[in-house]
This record gives structure tokens, C-alpha cells and sequence, in this order.
């Protein structure tokens, strides 16, 4: 209860710096000695730069095209739910780092969830999704999150394998980041193909007169260890041959004259460290070690080599799952050595029992489970209930277990981190500090915080959605004195705002903290003290979510294990037909009896139509997209476009993105000309009224054979001001997104579409599942499809203290 009770005091502490806005101005006194200097200096980190954290939950570990990716988010701040957090970005992007999807979802108590609609004309692949908040762009990229995600080529039915590799490496790395001369070292290493996988080696090392010194011999994963005792003089290298032959031959690092190094050995509840050293002046005969975790000091240990007392041990069996940061400073406050080891404590991780209540594999039955949660658990729970025999799984993963206890804290890629939990066998735990002595631990620069200087926070903690930009007066100069005033207009719910907000010296101004979904159409007017608002232009910042930059991703881009040819090919002959199915739900007419209609009034996009489109452009041989209707989104045409028209092929980058239909690429007209499509791709979409995409072949101009993709601009009758916000300028900005709801069918009730086939591969998904906690239960109903005779559910958890849990089972 005491820990329990600690953690709220630290969550309260949390929030109440959120609300009151001071991390930059806690307070800190000057240190008495050296030692203080490094104590307060890592104090004054954690309280002014909280560290965020963002997983990702998603229903499987493949796609094909046409699925949805749906998913829930687990976000914490300082290993606690983030419950002031508001904002959370998710981003889908190929092989080549460009955008293909993304969307901002507003998150509540530390949880968000969103999905990805993929299109049947997604070009199967690999991808990547990273997800992150504003907070955390202020720190090293490494640590956003970021899944590989393989989407299936429904056309290849045979197992997916990985590339053939040609090269390899091996990386080493001495135990405490230095070998150091006459001093006994561990040295770890790595390999590693060309493509980012880790190998099998085996080899030894040899000093420059080609004397053996050590074996070279992998343990798990291309990772393993010697023992080396450099020489004075000496230069060591590797010798070794991949599993196919191949040899090559590595330079050790570089032995030093002097120096110290950390040796550690993890006995579970006692860490033991040790430390060595050779040719040290007198100057480091104080040291100093300081274990710390999570950004929290939790041991130090004042060491003196000239009294003998190097060593000591930590009590651990009271410190949370995680890892374990050692550093030994000298008396000027220079790490001079490092060490990481993981804590493993079983009682850290949420037990749950999950039960049937009701169990039946027959067509289209109903299943209910119960799910058991720990006494007074509150948080957020997702669940996943897939076929089991058709869906492909990656049981070695990185799940919320392994990335809240150990990924989201290395800055090195770990292969398979669920595989280190598997059990805790000496083998497994051996494994596991072998990741430890080969992953770099750098949430902070400990040279750097010493010497006060830290992240530079180039983007606020996000409690909603902003809008910053800057007034001018004639002549360019910033507006000093006055305001920007705004009307807001949301037109999903027709709700409206006003609001203003002041200019700064440079005439800065910010409006924060709005939350509304889809588009809101936001008027605005610069003010000044007299009142000339017809002297004041306000122009706005591009937010860094509006911009489709590639980006280079830390994490390697490495397709999931080969999937199993026999369950490869039923799933995506099972995705195909569910494919067919959906689009007969979206094009199909459903007659209703005994209903006799003589004539019918024009629809919208009819009446559109006829007021844009004139001669040829007038067919109705396609589709039509009345943009007047609606407020979209999407960045452009053409993004609008994926998945709305089958068989139109939009890929690659959207601002000059590749086109074809039926084997060749349609025309592409701008008010009834033709144009290129760069021309299109840089129109607002906030400018287009109408849009309409021909079958082939289109006769209304040149370039028609396969056919063509038609875009109209807005009429004056089609952007009429808003009479309220007379004067004013008008800009759309886009909020949150609208989350489709995950189709769960009730067998019970009798409809039109259950006449048709249901093959859902994803029989269930709760992004958020509700607990009863008077009795500490979780139900949860689905009906079976057609055909699945198995259900493979995956539920992961994590509680109001930021405790994490994991049920994977068969039923």
C-alpha cells in the first residue's frame, strides 16, 4: 500500500506541474560539493523533462490490403498514465520513410484509440507505423514508437521469407565502454546481417602476433561474450565465419593506457559490482557510483581506490521490473564508466484470469468470456479476438509487457524482445544481460546535464489542439498591442467558439487547448488597440503534423518472421472474399417491399454535378464526389481519392504520386483541361467542389483512354461567407479524428446485411474495455463468422500505476 500510496503522490505531482505549467521553473539549490552537483543535476532532469512513452496495441501482426488496422494506445508520462495528455499522432509510412496515412485522435486518461483504413490498392510491403506526442519530438527521436508492420501481397500464397544477405558485421562491446590494459574485461558482441537480422559466428581472438586469446561463439541471437585481458601494446581482432562461410576479420576497440571499468553481476535480488582500474593518478582516488532508474536515483556508493573499497553490492528485491542505470564519476563529474542490468520482479507485471462464460464455435454463435482483473484495478484495457487458425501471429513481438519494461528504454534494436520473458531460466536471463551489455542506454547525456545543459523544448505539452502564428501591421512589422480575434464553427456538431488571444512584442499569439472533431472552419480578425483591423494581416505556423516530410526511422525496417504457407494462403483468399463483401455492403441497393417511388427529388451531388460539369464531363459513367457536402481532411485529391474508387491505383508519395486504372494512367482534368498532376496535388482541398473519376475509356479529352480523374474548384455560390463573421478571413484546421466503429454483428436481431457471407478475420476488438468494479470483472460478447473453429484473443492492460499485463490465449 505504501508503494501504491507513492505512486499517487507522484501522479498528483505530475499533474498539477501539467496544470500549472512551471517544469522550467522548479527550483534548485546550489551544491554543497561535487557529489551534490550530480544528484541535483539528475533531480532537476526528471522534475523539468518528464519522460513520455507511447505503445501501440493493434488487433494482429499482418495486414492485407482492404483490412483495417485498428488499435489502442497506452501513453504514460515518468512510467504513470499520462492523464493530462491530449494529442497523440499516429503515422503509417512505407519502406522509403514517406507518408501513407495519418491521424490525430484525442487521448483521455493516459489512452487513445484509432485505426488504419488500408485500401485494396495499398501496394503490399513493409511498413511502419510511429506513433508519438509533441513532447516527446523535443527528445531523441529513438525513443517515439515504432512497429513494423508487413501488409500481405494478396496475389503471392507461397510463405513470405526474408532477403538473402550477402554481408554481415559484428559490433563489441567491452563491459563499462572500455578495455583498459592489464585489466580482466568482458566483451560482448553482436552480428548482424546486411538487412539487420542477427547471425550465427563463431570464431576467436588473436593479438598482432596472431596468437589466440579468446572464442568467438554466439549464445542468442548473433549475441554473445568473452573474456579479455589486454596487454600493454597490444592490438586484438576478431576472426570469424557466418553459418554460410563466409569469413571476415574485426578490429577489437582500442586498448586504453589507464582507465576503470565497471564490472557487474546480477544475482536478482543483490547486484554486485566490481570495479577495475590500472594507471590512475591519485586525482580519481574518489569516486563515486550512482545507480539509477526510471530517471530516479535509487543507490550510491562513495568508492576509494586508495582504501581498497571498489566493490559493493544493491539491494534490488524492493526495486520495480526495469532496467538498471550504473555510473562511476570522478570528483570533476566525468562518467568514467557504465553499466545497464535488467531487474526482473515477477510481481510487477497485472494477473488476470480470462474464462468463457459461454463458448461456441458454430456459425455465427455467440461466445461471451469474463475476463479477471486484480482487486481495485482502474485503467485501460484492449482486446483482440482473431481466428486462430487463420490469422498469422509473431508470438516474439514486442508487446506492452516488453516495451514498458525494457524496448522503450534501450537505444539499440532488440530481435524478438518477447522472448526474453518466456521464462526466467539461467539460459533466458543470460540472454537477457547480453541485450543489456549490447543496447546503449542515452535518455540523457549525463556530461551534458551536469553542465545544465539540457533539451532544448522546441514543442509544448499538448493539452488540445493549437493555433500559433504571427500579426503584422503595413510595412511587415509585428502588431504589439492588440489581439486576434476568432469565431469557431465545427461543422460535424454544429457547435461555435469565440475566443481571442493576444500578441506578444514580436506579435506572437497562441490559441491552445481547443478539442473538436473532423474540420473546424475557423474565422479569424487581427485587432489592434485603435481598432484598424483592416491594417493587421495574421498569418499562421504549419504545424509539424501538416507536413509529409520521409523520414529516416532509428528503428531497422525488418519484415516479421515467414509466415506459414498453408495459413498465408487461407488468410488472404479469406481477406479477398471478405474484400468482396464489403465493397457489396457499400454498392449494394437494398429494395424495401411494397414501396412504390414515381419520381424522386435531385440529390446533392446531382445537383452539383449538373452546375459544374457540361458536355462530356457530364457522363455518369463512374464515380461522383460532391465535396460541397462535405468538410475532408485529407491533404490533397488524391489522398482523398485511396480506396474510394476500386481499381484506381494512388501510390507513392501523395504530392507526386503515380496513377493507374485497369493497366494505364487516367487523364487528369482541372475545370474540365487537362493538367499535370503535380497542378492537382498542390490544390487545398478546402478550394474543390467536385470530383469526379471515369471509367475507361473517358471522350472528353485527350489523355481519356485509361480513363480520367476530374476536378472542379469552388463557385462563388459554393464558398459563401459565413454572415456571423462578417470581415473576417476564413482557414480550416483539422481536429481529431472520427473513429469508426469496429463492426461486432448481433445474430440475435434479423437484418438485410446478415444475408450476407461474414468473413471477418477479427471477430472482436475493444480498444477499451469497460471494467465492472464492483465485482472486478470484464465481460465481453462477440458472434462467431462462417468458418472459425478457434479463437486466439490477446488482451493487454495497464492499471492506474502504470503496472502492465498480458493474457494470450486459445479457445
Amino acid at each position: 500500500m505504501q508503494r501504491k500510496s507513492l505512486l499517487k503522490l507522484r501522479n498528483l505531482l505530475i499533474v498539477g506541474l501539467l496544470a500549472t505549467g512551471t517544469w522550467g521553473a522548479m527550483g534548485f539549490k546550489l551544491p554543497d560539493d561535487w557529489t551534490d552537483r550530480i544528484v541535483l543535476a539528475l533531480q532537476k532532469f526528471t522534475q523539468n523533462y518528464p519522460q513520455e512513452k507511447v505503445y501501440l496495441h493493434f488487433d494482429k501482426d499482418y495486414y492485407a490490403p482492404g483490412e483495417t488496422m485498428w488499435f489502442s494506445a497506452y501513453i504514460t508520462l515518468n512510467n504513470l498514465p499520462a492523464l493530462g495528455a491530449r494529442n497523440l499522432y499516429a503515422e503509417l509510412r512505407d519502406a522509403k520513410g514517406a507518408v501513407v496515412q495519418k491521424e490525430l485522435v484525442l487521448a483521455y486518461e493516459g489512452g487513445a484509440a484509432g485505426e488504419f483504413q488500408l485500401p485494396e490498392s495499398i501496394k503490399p510491403g513493409l511498413y511502419q507505423v510511429r506513433a508519438y506526442t509533441a513532447w516527446m519530438l523535443n527528445f531523441d527521436s529513438t525513443f517515439l514508437f515504432y512497429r513494423n508492420i508487413q501488409i500481405l501481397d494478396p496475389k503471392n500464397t507461397a510463405a513470405t521469407e526474408k532477403p538473402a544477405a550477402k554481408n554481415y558485421s559484428v559490433q563489441f562491446f567491452p563491459e563499462g565502454g572500455d578495455l583498459i590494459q592489464e585489466v580482466n574485461s568482458t566483451v560482448a558482441f553482436k552480428a548482424i546481417d546486411e538487412n539487420g537480422y542477427p547471425i550465427k559466428v563463431a570464431g576467436v581472438v588473436r593479438n598482432s602476433k596472431d596468437e589466440q586469446v579468446a572464442v568467438i561463439e554466439t549464445v542468442h541471437d548473433g549475441m554473445g561474450s568473452f573474456e579479455l585481458k589486454p596487454v600493454a601494446g597490444e592490438t586484438y581482432k576478431a576472426v570469424v565465419q557466418s553459418a554460410s562461410g563466409q569469413q571476415k576479420n574485426f578490429p577489437l576497440p582500442a586498448v586504453k593506457a589507464s582507465g576503470l571499468a565497471l564490472k557487474v553481476f546480477n544475482r536478482g535480488a543483490r547486484v554486485f559490482y566490481l570495479t577495475g582500474y590500472h594507471g590512475l593518478d591519485t586525482s580519481h582516488n574518489e569516486l563515486m557510483l550512482v545507480a539509477q532508474m526510471q530517471n530516479q536515483m535509487v543507490y550510491r556508493a562513495m568508492l576509494n581506490i586508495e582504501e581498497g573499497k571498489v566493490s559493493g553490492l544493491i539491494p534490488a528485491k524492493d526495486l520495480p521490473s526495469g532496467i538498471l542505470q550504473l555510473t562511476i564519476f570522478d570528483k570533476t563529474g566525468r562518467p568514467l564508466s557504465e553499466r545497464i542490468v535488467y531487474i526482473n520482479q515477477k510481481t510487477d507485471t497485472l494477473d488476470f484470469f480470462l474464462d468463457p462464460q459461454e463458448l461456441n464455435k458454430g456459425p455465427r454463435e455467440r461466445t461471451e468470456l469474463v475476463l479477471q482483473v486484480p482487486d481495485s484495478m482502474r485503467g485501460r484495457v484492449s482486446v483482440s479476438v482473431t481466428d486462430a487458425d487463420q490469422v498469422p501471429r509473431d508470438p516474439n513481438a514486442n508487446n506492452i509487457i516488453t516495451h514498458g519494461l525494457l524496448t522503450s528504454d534501450l537505444h539499440g534494436y532488440v530481435h524478438n524482445p518477447y522472448w526474453y520473458f518466456r521464462n526466467d531460466s539461467a539460459s533466458t536471463l543470460q540472454a537477457l544481460d547480453l541485450v543489456m551489455l549490447t543496447n546503449g542506454w542515452r535518455r540523457f547525456s549525463w556530461e551534458e546535464i551536469i553542465n545544465d545543459k539540457y533539451p532544448e523544448i522546441r514543442y509544448p505539452y499538448e493539452q488540445g489542439i493549437s493555433i500559433t502564428g504571427t500579426a503584422f501591421t503595413t510595412g511587415r512589422n509585428p502588431m504589439t498591442d492588440g489581439q486576434v480575434s476568432f469565431l469557431i464553427r465545427i461543422p460535424v456538431d454544429s457547435s461555435t467558439a469565440i475566443a481571442s488571444a493576444p500578441v506578444d512584442s514580436k506579435g506572437r499569439f497562441l490559441l491552445e487547448n481547443m478539442l473538436f472533431s473532423d474540420t473546424a472552419n475557423i474565422y479569424f480578425q487581427g485587432n489592434m488597440a485603435n481598432k484598424k483591423w483592416k491594417d493587421v494581416d495574421v498569418e499562421f505556423d504549419r504545424h509539424f503534423f501538416d507536413i509529409y516530410a520521409p523520414v529516416k526511422t532509428p528503428m531497422p525496417l525488418l519484415p516479421p518472421p515467414p509466415v506459414d504457407s498453408r495459413i498465408l494462403k487461407n488468410y488472404l483468399a479469406t481477406v479477398s472474399e471478405g474484400n468482396s463483401v464489403n465493397r457489396t455492403i457499400t454498392n449494394r441497393t437494398i429494395y424495401l417491399k411494397e414501396v412504390n417511388i414515381n419520381a424522386k427529388k435531385p440529390t446533392a451531388a446531382e445537383s452539383t454535378d449538373k452546375r459544374y460539369a457540361t458536355g462530356m464531363f457530364s457522363s455518369d459513367n463512374g464515380y461522383t464526389f460532391d465535396l460541397t457536402q462535405e468538410n475532408p481532411t485529407s491533404f490533397n485529391v488524391f489522398q482523398y481519392l485511396q480506396a474510394r474508387v476500386p481499381g484506381l491505383q494512388i501510390n507513392g508519395d501523395i504530392n507526386s504520386p503515380s496513377l493507374s486504372w485497369r493497366g494505364g494512367a487516367p487523364g487528369v482534368f482541372l475545370d474540365q483541361m487537362p493538367v499535370d498532376i503535380q497542378t492537382v496535388a498542390n490544390i487545398p482541398m478546402a478550394d474543390v467542389a467536385l470530383i469526379k473519376v471515369y471509367r475507361p475509356p473517358f471522350m472528353g479529352g485527350f489523355g481519356g483512354a485509361n480513363g480520367a480523374i476530374a476536378i472542379w474548384t469552388r463557385r462563388g455560390g459554393d464558398s459563401r461567407p459565413d454572415p456571423t463573421a462578417k470581415g473576417m478571413e476564413m482557414m480550416k484546421k483539422g481536429g481529431y479524428r472520427i473513429l469508426k466503429e469496429f463492426y461486432n454483428p448481433d445474430y440475435a436481431v434479423k437484418k438485410e446485411v446478415h444475408r450476407l457471407p461474414d468473413k471477418r478475420l477479427t471477430l472482436y476488438w475493444n480498444a477499451n474495455l469497460k471494467i465492472d468494479t464492483t465485482n472486478n470483472t470484464a465481460r465481453f460478447t462477440f458472434y462467431n463468422n462462417d468458418f472459425t473453429k478457434n479463437y486466439h484473443v490477446v488482451l493487454e492492460a495497464m492499471d492506474q500505476y502504470g503496472r502492465v499485463g498480458r493474457v494470450e490465449k486459445n479457445f
